[in-house]
């Protein structure tokens, strides 16, 4: 088979495999796709500083874990100072206590961040049980999925050098949901269901992810999102029991889930483009098949519903 044909057909083989879920998503579809002709394997991280929220428990502390033995110099972000300890001791690392739910604690993180930023990874993420309100009155799966985020882009970007980069973690289950006006009202004010709710919080940190490339474009800074496929962490293994035991053999170790973060933050090619949505190191469709398409006004609303609730 000719290198050409052959790229082709990994291709396809790629594309089938995103489209059937149960083997793209699982662990069986990163180790088809890691065999595959033109699999991207470029990823240098060495002496650049990667913060990474979420980073004490499941795929953000793999990530973190990952980089640092890659030569990154890792902040490890996390709400629970003895975890964060914890963590960064182990790696070498720098430790930053923040809970990204929490307006006044990412002001906090911000106001005392020093020096340089390579790559920021929004990684923390919550499905809680029933509808929470944080301490500022937000709802709290929206305050730790995107609300928080934004802030931390908006703020840190000062930091971020020509050539930075922004990740956020997603999450497949994004396609099923469209973003406008009416359900981010149910999202906020109440009709709270958990999964719906994740979802729509990940849909709306793909489309921010979308607005911010174009924002930050124009400073060298390219923004991404990805989804890490179905990974077996302590935040799944808990909001999802059925879920962890029906597909437990085939679920990704938390390393498999991070990969793509790294790539990332250190492959060449998510340098040369800004905006996309990635899995398993390649860019996907951020709508399947033309469905669940937001207008220009529900992404409007979405970037001034975070202006206007961070203040």
């Amino acid at each position: 088979m000719s290198t050409t044909l052959g790229t082709v057909v990994a291709s396809l083989l790629d594309t089938a495999l995103d489209r059937t879920l149960l083997l793209g998503y699982s662990r069986p579809g990163l180790v088809i796709r890691s065999r595959l002709p033109g699999w991207p394997g470029d990823v240098d991280v060495a002496g650049k500083v990667v913060a990474v929220t979420g980073a004490t428990a499941g795929i953000g502390a793999a990530a973190a874990e990952d980089l640092s033995r890659r030569g990154a110099d890792v902040v490890v972000v996390g709400r629970s100072p003895e975890k964060v300890a914890t963590v960064a001791d182990r790696l070498g690392a720098r430790g930053e206590v923040c809970d990204v739910s929490s307006l006044a604690s990412v002001r906090a993180l911000v106001d005392r961040w020093h020096g340089p930023l390579d790559v920021l990874v929004h990684n923390a993420g919550v499905m809680p049980p029933s509808r929470q309100l944080t301490a500022e009155g937000i709802e709290l799966a929206f305050a730790t999925n995107v609300l928080g985020p934004w802030l931390l882009t908006r703020e840190l970007a000062p930091h971020l050098a020509d050539g930075g980069r922004v990740v956020n973690v997603s999450s497949g289950g994004m396609y099923g949901q469209r973003l406008n006006r009416d359900l981010m009202a149910d999202l906020l004010e109440g009709n709270y269901e958990p999964l719906v709710a994740y979802a729509r919080t990940k849909r709306a940190e793909v489309v921010l992810t979308q607005m911010w490339a174009d924002r930050l474009a124009d400073k060298g800074i390219v923004v991404h999102a990805m989804h890490p496929g179905w990974a077996l962490t302590p935040g799944i293994a808990s909001s999802l029991p059925r879920f962890s035991t029906l597909l437990g053999p085939l679920l990704r170790s938390p390393a498999e889930g991070a990969d793509t973060i790294v790539y990332l933050a250190g492959g060449h090619a998510p340098g040369q483009r800004t905006g996309l949505f990635w899995h398993d190191r390649r860019p996907r469709p951020t709508h399947l098949f033309g469905l669940n398409k937001e207008t220009p006004e529900a992404r409007d609303d979405l970037w001034h519903l975070c202006e206007e609730l961070s203040g």
